[in-house]
């Protein structure tokens, strides 16, 4: 979906965030991969597969956090956002969410070191997450910090896929959930956070449209590491 405003005057703040609150339906929780797996409707090879895949978008996360903190000039801002660095890298090699998603690895059968040397991420992954940290490196903070109000269409996809994870895929162990009864906690708060430090800082109608292209881009980044799993699965081969 995209989102065409005209070069004006600033929207309000009402309507820049209706113009990004209106990107959720690009939003990788409608997508083929994720109705199947909520679904029940993938084998654990599959599963596993998406894991690893998962993992290496979790594991980037830190350096796009931190491309965002050495091109923000703002402390304030700064400060604020290296708790992200923080929660997925965690205070020591036992903790924070990427150590979490390495315990669900486990937990659906991988070994830790196939995970860790990503030899099941695929190149259609690799090539969205690495742009995806790319667009954080080389774009404003501003920019890069508004690709990630996904944060705000994330809790009900949370919730619900621990739901029917649980459901469908009973042989995964629960200690390999904590990454998703952890996020869900935080996540909300986060997302709004998140949404009114764009909105105060985007006070041009030039940095309001660049703030919605990016959160655009962000949603293409999620879809395309998801077709890239469902091409390989051959279920993106079939309805091509």
């Amino acid at each position: 979906m995209s989102v065409t405003l005209e070069a004006d005057a600033p929207l309000s703040e009402a309507d820049f965030r209706q113009a990004l609150y209106a990107l959720e339906s690009s939003y990788w929780d409608r997508h083929p991969f994720h109705q199947r797996m909520h679904e029940g409707l993938l084998d654990e090879g599959e599963l596993r597969l998406w894991v690893a895949n998962r993992w290496y978008y979790q594991r980037c996360l830190p350096q796009k956090d931190a491309a965002i903190v050495a091109n923000c000039p703002l402390p304030d801002v700064r400060r604020q956002w290296l708790s992200r660095i923080v929660y997925h890298d965690g205070t020591d090699a036992s903790s924070g969410g990427a150590e979490k998603w390495l315990r669900l690895a486990e937990a659906v059968g991988l070994r830790k070191d196939e995970v860790l040397d990503e030899r099941l991420v695929l190149p259609g992954t690799r090539f969205a997450v690495d742009a995806y940290v790319d667009f954080a490196r080389r774009r404003p903070w501003l920019e890069a910090a508004a690709s990630g109000l996904t944060e705000l269409f994330s809790p009900g996809l949370l919730a619900h896929r621990l739901g029917r994870l649980r459901e469908h895929y009973p042989w995964i162990a629960e200690e390999g959930f904590e990454y998703f009864t952890a996020r869900i906690e935080v996540v909300g708060p986060e997302g709004r956070s998140l949404l009114d430090l764009v909105a105060r800082h985007a006070v041009t109608r030039e940095q309001q449209e660049a703030c919605v292209k990016a959160l655009a881009f962000k949603c293409d980044v999620l879809n395309t590491v998801l077709n890239s799993l469902d091409y390989h699965t051959g279920n993106g081969a079939a309805r091509s």
